[in-house]
Parts: C-alpha cells; structure tokens; sequence
C-alpha cells in the first residue's frame, strides 16, 4: 500500500467508506494527509497537539458506526438519484421527519419516511428537488454544487498582535460538531471557552450518546442563557469575549442585535462564523449532506457512497481551528467564515488514487476517554463573575 493508503486504512477511514457490502473505498485517501498538514499547522501555531485521525473517526469509534453506502454511517443522511444526478438528503430531527409528507405533496408512512422518498426523487431533477427541500428548511445537497472557496476574512475592529490563545476567553455559540470541535481545540490550548446554549434549545448533541457530547466539549463552561429574554447578560459576555464562534444562522443573532457589528468587543476580537453553505448562510447543513455538496463522496458501481462519518463536519472544526490561529497572527479584528461544504470541496478537489488497496482494515476506534462535559448551565454564576472581572478593567 501507499503511504497515504496505508494511513487510509489504519485510521478507520477505509472503514467508514464504500459500500455496504463491498470492498473499503481508498480514493480519498489524500484527505487524511491534508488533514494531517492542518494539523500540524495547529500544533505550531496554538501549542496543542491535534490528532486528526481521532478527530476524523473518534465519533465513530464511539457509536461503533461502520460504512453503508448510500446510506451515512450515522444513518440519518441517504444519497436520493434524481433525473439528472445525485442529490443527499438530511433527516435528522423531528421536524425534517415531519416535512416529508409536504416534500413528496402527498401522505409519507411515519415510522418510514424513506419508503417513498427514492421513487419520488427518481421523477425530478436536482435543482427541482434542492429548491422545495429548502422552502421547507430540511438539510438537502446536489452532489458536487460547491466549488471550492477561501476563508473569507472581513476587517472588523482594532487589531491587537503578539497574542498567544492562552488566557483569553472563548465565547462558543456553536453547536453539534464542527464549531465546538474548534472550541475543544482551543480549550485544550489554554483559552478559557463557554459553551452557550439556550436552556429551551441546547445543543442537541446532548441527546445523544453522552460520551460524544463529552468529547467535544469537556473542559469548557456551560453557559445557559435565554436568547430573547435575557438578551443583556449574552450580550455582556460577547462584549468582553476575545473569540466568537457562530454556528447559528447569522439572522438570528443579527435581529437580536447580537452580530457582530452590533457588539463592540476587546481589541483583537475574533469573530468565527461557521455556516453550512457560505454563498447562503441562512440554509441548514450538516456534516453528511455538506460533504455530498462539496462532492466528497466515494464511489462504487451502484453510484456515490458517503465518505467516512459527517467528514465535513470535523473538517470545518480543523479548518476553523487554524483559521482562528492564523486571524490571531494577523493580529485579529476580524470576522472569519467557514463554510462547511465549502471546505469538503476543497478537499474533494484534491487528487484521487485507486478505490481498491490490499492490506488490513481497521475499525474506527474511540478517542481516549475525557472527563463528562459541564450540566446546562452549571458554570452560570462562574461567567457571570468572569464577566464583571472584565467589564471593569479598562481596555
């Protein structure tokens, strides 16, 4: 095997690709190099060992997730063929369960909305089928719509060199996996991160298998905090926090005058906004059907397959993470972009090998085990006081 193959299959990434009842996919295997060059990047930069292979298949090894096809790992995404293509669809919350009877315009069996989803997607073309799945707000991608982009990078701000992560205070908006993937990142190069959530909404990776949860968000502080209600107190920790990270639609924060050209904050402040599509902030994604946007798939002679587990989704938390370290060389006072599938094509473009590679397969394996993540709201009065702290030293 080739070095990048080889990697490819020990990391348990050839684990997670191809199909259900085929041989492991290797052709994307210059995706874990390049994870392992941003990596490094991070080390250097922040002072913290990263290890992109546990962050690439820790949440498999975790769940014991393996590959299937057309089907993601985690199950929640399917790759539909339309008339034109290929398009995946996202059915991962209660809501989106409840909107196929309106996609399909017709009665969907609830206990298996997928039944008739296949049929219905092989009568219409791409653009058609992406276009009513997002009037009804449900995460869909046509393969390979995104091209590559840059980080985009806007001027917000005074600027303030020469500062390492260590010490400053990390305000993490973000939920699910990419933007508190960056977060662990810098928590673990010695910022101080709060995790904020709403009590009536917190993340909702706190449903899920606990361990995951703790994964990605151990050593930060739970900050429960109404949105609307007690706007006030969000507000007084934006203002005082060096680093923003965003994972909700920049609307939401924008109408509670909580974006931030509505919050003044500390010189240097880094504001990090991840999006599902950056050409659409407002549309919802998560990590499957972004890197089917992107194109990052693999492939079998039944069609595309899903590439590893959610892969743009611990991607974007890579890439974040060393966008975050390069604003702070800059000097700050800047809102960066990230836009998950964005990045998954930008690792799609990267050349592919052969989809076949002898040698042993490994299973994903889980991470080391961390200490549990913080209860909601358990580090309210701690921030509260953080917060006072800072509001009195004069910048």
């Amino acid at each position: 095997m080739t070095p990048s193959s080889a990697g490819w299959a020990r990391s348990g990434l050839a684990w997670l690709t191809g199909p259900a009842d085929g041989a492991p996919d290797f052709s994307r295997s210059a995706v874990l190099t390049r994870a392992e060059d941003v990596a490094e990047g991070i080390a250097g930069a922040l002072g913290v060992g990263v290890d992109p292979v546990a962050v690439l298949t820790g949440r498999a090894g975790l769940l014991g997730l393996r590959r299937q096809g057309g089907v993601s790992a985690g199950g929640a995404t399917r790759l539909l063929q339309t008339r034109d293509g290929w398009c995946a669809l996202t059915l991962s919350r209660p809501d989106d369960v409840a909107a196929v009877p309106a996609l399909v315009e017709t009665d969907a069996p609830a206990d298996d909305p997928w039944s008739v989803l296949p049929r219905w997607a092989a009568q219409r073309c791409n653009a058609e089928l992406v276009e009513r799945a997002m009037l009804l707000d449900l995460p869909v991608a046509a393969l390979g719509e995104t091209t590559p982009a840059p980080v985009r990078i806007t001027a917000a701000g005074t600027c303030a060199p020469g500062r390492s992560v260590a010490g400053l205070l990390v305000a993490d908006l973000s939920s699910m996996w990419a933007g508190p993937l960056c977060g662990a990142i810098l928590a673990s190069a010695g910022a101080t991160v709060v995790k904020v959530e709403s009590p009536s909404r917190p993340d909702g990776t706190r449903a899920g298998d606990p361990t995951f949860f703790s994964w990605i968000n151990h050593g930060k502080l739970s900050y429960a905090v109404d949105f609307d209600s007690d706007a006030e107190s969000l507000r007084g920790l934006l203002s005082v926090a060096d680093i923003v990270i965003e994972g909700s639609r920049p609307a939401a924060l924008r109408r509670r005058g909580l974006g931030p050209g509505d919050i003044g904050g500390p010189p240097g402040r880094i504001w990090l906004r991840v999006t599902g599509h950056g050409a659409d902030p407002g549309r919802v994604a998560f990590g499957d059907d972004a890197a089917v946007a992107g194109g990052l798939v693999g492939g079998s002679a039944e069609g595309p397959v899903f590439c590893g587990d959610a892969i743009a989704d611990p991607l974007t938390g890579l890439e974040s993470a060393r966008a975050v370290a390069d604003s702070l060389r800059r000097g700050g006072g800047e809102v960066v972009e990230v836009a998950m599938a964005e990045v998954a094509a930008g690792y799609a473009a990267l050349p592919t090998g052969g989809s076949r590679s002898r040698g042993e397969v490994r299973a994903p394996q889980p991470p080391p085990r961390t200490p549990p993540a913080p209860d909601l709201g358990s580090g309210n009065a701690d921030v509260n006081a953080l917060v006072a702290q800072r509001q009195s030293v004069p910048c």
